[in-house]
């Protein structure tokens, strides 16, 4: 069987399926392949979503275990049904994974299961449970994502020594889990567990956790999750893991060994490139398996494209996503856009951490000149309502022009309020035209209204 379309996509994650909605929109016919059975990708399935679903429940548990008592809320003996928290973030997942098929029905795409290779120019065959389909394509579309990375000497099994996927879905809570990675996702996870009655250490190979995020940030946020219990391990090389009787066995630097329950590996991810038949097309990724594109995001074989996580830039799904919109706008309109100097980035840790634009690292790295404001939520009125006062929003700004180059944020809901920061930017904001912005009050925006204020040195309430 053979079939023809405007567009084909292979990969209904953020990147693949937003393109594939927008492409549709602008009245292309369009395909959408996807391996899994549900659409929404790494994303939805067994990442960002599931992960956040259990740090709100995880969150939930332990304030009324130890934080509601402050707020004059007394509770009896409070227990945990780990069962019921799993079957509440499958809830989540599944509510999402059919809003996706609703969408595709909504915007006639159709909707092909199995797995996609290309086997020449504008010709895709899809491998499926029952049947394989030959696809004809003006045009493919790669959005295929990532896969967690692996670590020499780490015997995954897929049960013990696992990867966030597992991690999801622990049936017990580990007496102690063992976190490889002080990244954003070994925080976020290894919080979940903490939480929820875990010992729980993280090594990290590097002398700081978050490589990549603004230093005075991470170094604030290490003391912390420090303060709530996660034990770090930093300049810590892991040489191998296995299970042996049931039990993990960490080998670190060569000749210390760690013993625990579970491990937790999350050292970055890659993209997912193999078996998509490239070779067939002229297409050669890179040695950490990239796909080279151009600025319109076309690879160096004629009508086939690439977005999210299989091309360069932060493996983030708001960044696929925009990429979708710019990609299917270029395609049929001439015109799309991607701002990739503004792309936010979240840790949803409790207090959560947001970032985006430049840190000081990279400013004094690159000379470039600029001043800074600091904001501190233990000042803010609104969070001293809530009863979370950890943390602060610093705004970092040229010191000519005073165009804002960098917002970062460890605090309340700071991935709410990098939205603010990221809006401005876009438009090319100053750090003034923030300050002159009225905010309402008490809110927490207003620690962005003042950390912008202080860059000017004239903060009202620090």
């Amino acid at each position: 069987m053979s079939e023809s379309f405007d567009l084909v996509v292979i990969g209904a994650g953020p990147g693949g399926y937003v393109a594939s909605i927008r492409a549709a929109q602008l009245g292309l016919r369009v395909a959408c392949v996807e391996r899994e059975s549900a659409l929404g990708g790494t994303c939805l399935r067994v990442g960002c979503i599931p992960s956040k679903a259990l740090l709100e429940s995880s969150e939930r548990y332990e304030e009324t275990r130890n934080g509601l008592k402050q707020h004059g809320v007394l509770t009896g003996d409070v227990t945990l049904d780990l069962p019921a928290m799993l079957r509440r973030k499958d809830s989540v997942v599944l509510a999402l994974t059919k809003g996706v098929e609703g969408l595709f029905k909504k915007n006639r795409i159709t909707r092909i299961t199995g797995q996609a290779r290309i086997t020449g120019p504008k010709r895709v065959v899809v491998t499926g449970a029952k049947e394989t389909v030959e696809l004809d394509a003006k045009t493919i579309l790669i959005a295929t994502g990532s896969q967690s990375t692996p670590l020499p000497g780490v015997e995954v099994d897929n049960d013990r020594i696992g990867t966030s996927t597992e991690a999801l879905t622990y049936p017990e809570v580990p007496g102690h889990l063992v976190v490889i990675g002080a990244g954003y996702i070994g925080l976020e996870l290894g919080s979940v567990w903490r939480r929820l009655g875990s010992r729980v250490t993280v090594l990290e190979y590097l002398d700081r956790i978050l490589p990549g995020m603004d230093a005075e940030l991470a170094a604030e946020a290490r003391k912390v999750f420090e303060k709530q219990g996660i034990e770090f391990r930093l300049k810590t090389k892991v040489t191998g893991a296995k299970v042996l009787n049931g039990r993990c066995t960490v080998r670190l630097n060569d000749d210390d060994v760690m013993d625990c329950d579970r491990v937790l590996l999350a050292v970055g991810r890659r993209p997912n490139t193999e078996g998509l038949g490239l070779e067939t097309v002229g297409i050669q990724p890179d040695e950490r398996g990239r796909i080279s594109v151009d600025e319109r995001f076309q690879t160096t074989a004629s009508g086939i494209h690439a977005v999210g996580d299989v091309i360069a830039g932060p493996m983030l799904a708001h960044k696929a996503e925009e990429e979708g919109v710019a990609f299917a706008e270029m395609l049929v309109t001439g015109h799309g856009h991607v701002d990739y100097g503004v792309i936010p980035g979240i840790v949803y840790t409790h207090p959560e951490i947001a970032t985006v634009g430049r840190s000081e690292e990279e400013l004094q790295s690159a000379g470039v000149a600029y001043r800074k404001g600091v904001f501190p939520f233990m000042a803010n009125g609104r969070a001293r309502a809530l009863g979370h006062t950890e943390g602060r929003v610093k705004i970092l700004a040229d010191a000519t022009t005073d165009r804002v180059l960098g917002v970062h944020i460890i605090g309340p809901h700071a991935g709410d309020l990098i939205a603010e920061a990221a809006a401005a930017m876009t438009f090319g904001a100053s750090s003034e035209d923030i300050a002159r912005c009225c905010h309402a009050h008490p809110t927490l925006s207003e620690a962005l209204k003042e950390a912008a204020m202080a860059v000017e040195g004239r903060a009202i309430h620090f």
